[in-house]
């Protein structure tokens, strides 16, 4: 078993209130699967995900359950051992991949970053490994992308300039959080081709959507969540 969810809970908390973002949400993903969360807006998807990946502050929420990835329950996991798996085992493809970009940081630098950070490999081999990664994601002229900025490339591109940066850690689980919610139609037909290669070549995902039709495409399995 790759990833084991049981009873998994998060609680915002303010001064006045306590508001259940997610409430008893289990889920069991074997290596190779790709399983789908599906349903309606404010339904608690995107809240799931982040909370697997230990994106909410805990100075703000209460989290409770257990996630096993790999026998070891994420929810419990300190700041600093989160940060060993995250990207190089555990990766999520936002929503929004302008607000995931560094604006002032060439789009090339930003993909090759990921290698600077978790190996030590050669500044040379870590642009050649960006640039095959971006190759492998479905874009056409990766050396003229390496140079340009974000606000210089459509949503769809970079979505995709978001993919390569996944794939190009390898890690064991990717999260797709809605990444074809704010592409059009010709977007997001590459980016869904992209991540049937991804299943194909036996990657396990779990793929965020409120789309059915993207769910039938990708998922072994769909979990629905409502209210």
């Amino acid at each position: 078993m790759l990833l084991q969810v049981e009873h998994l809970k998060v609680t915002f908390r303010d001064r006045s209130r306590r508001v259940d973002a997610v409430e008893d949400f289990s889920l069991c993903l074997e290596e190779g699967e790709v399983a789908g969360i599906v349903g309606e807006s404010g339904s608690g998807k995107s809240m799931t995900a982040h909370a697997l990946m230990g994106l909410i502050p805990r100075a703000q929420a209460d989290i409770s359950g257990r996630a096993l990835f790999q026998g070891a329950d994420l929810l419990a996991m300190s700041r600093a051992q989160l940060r060993q798996i995250q990207g190089r085992e555990l990766s999520i493809i936002f929503q929004e991949p302008m607000t995931s970009l560094d604006p002032t940081m060439r789009v090339g630098r930003q993909v090759e970053d990921a290698l600077r950070v978790h190996t030590r490999m050669p500044a040379g081999e870590r642009r050649a490994r960006a640039l095959e990664a971006m190759a492998l994601a479905g874009l056409s002229d990766p050396e003229g992308l390496y140079r340009r900025y974000p606000h210089e490339l459509s949503g769809g591109t970079l979505q995709r300039v978001m993919i390569a940066l996944t794939i190009l850690q390898r890690p064991e689980l990717i999260i797709a959080d809605e990444i074809t919610t704010a592409v059009d139609a010709a977007s997001e037909y590459h980016i869904l081709n992209e991540l049937e290669r991804l299943r194909q070549a036996g990657v396990s995902m779990i793929v965020v959507t409120h789309d059915f039709g993207v769910a039938a495409r990708l998922c072994d399995r769909v979990a629905v969540m409502k209210d």
